[in-house]
């Protein structure tokens, strides 16, 4: 089970943890959509376009390596490494994501509460810094909503 517990209710950083070990920090961007984080000494960027539907994740050479489209819809997709993760959001209202193989649900992610903001992801056949990259998306979308309604 991937976490995600924020740092601070004054920040936008996450500590990641696997089962209870850490594996990382996602740094929210002030003034850009996304984040950055280190995993096994690689430096990623996650950045999303003007409108905030599609993010990229970038490595430290500057390459792509993965792609979300249609964030923030019910129905939305990964690209990484010639394939495809298809995701849902399970509820108009609620926060559960769904990654959903051959049309069925075969993990999820949430937020375990909107005053905390820390997330529980169960991405089966995702590697660890996809994992982290969808998760990190996720975060992006909830604070450009929270962002919106004040």
């Amino acid at each position: 089970m991937l976490t995600a517990r924020k740092t601070s209710t004054w920040t936008a950083r996450y500590e990641f943890a696997v089962d209870g070990h850490p594996v990382t920090t996602w740094d929210s961007s002030w003034w850009r959509t996304g984040g950055t984080f280190t995993i096994d000494g690689r430096q990623y960027q996650v950045r999303a376009n003007g409108w905030g539907t599609k993010y990229r994740m970038i490595d430290q050479a500057g390459r792509e390596v993965a792609l979300v489209e249609r964030a923030g819809r019910k129905y939305w997709s990964v690209q990484a490494s010639g394939r495809v993760y298809e995701f849902r959001r399970a509820s108009f209202f609620g926060n559960r994501q769904e990654l959903l193989v051959g049309g069925m649900p075969a993990g999820s992610l949430r937020r375990t509460s909107a005053w905390s903001g820390n997330i529980e992801a169960d991405l089966p056949g995702l590697p660890l810094p996809l994992q982290i990259f969808v998760v990190g998306v996720q975060i992006a979308i909830w604070q450009a909503q929270v962002a919106a309604s004040s």
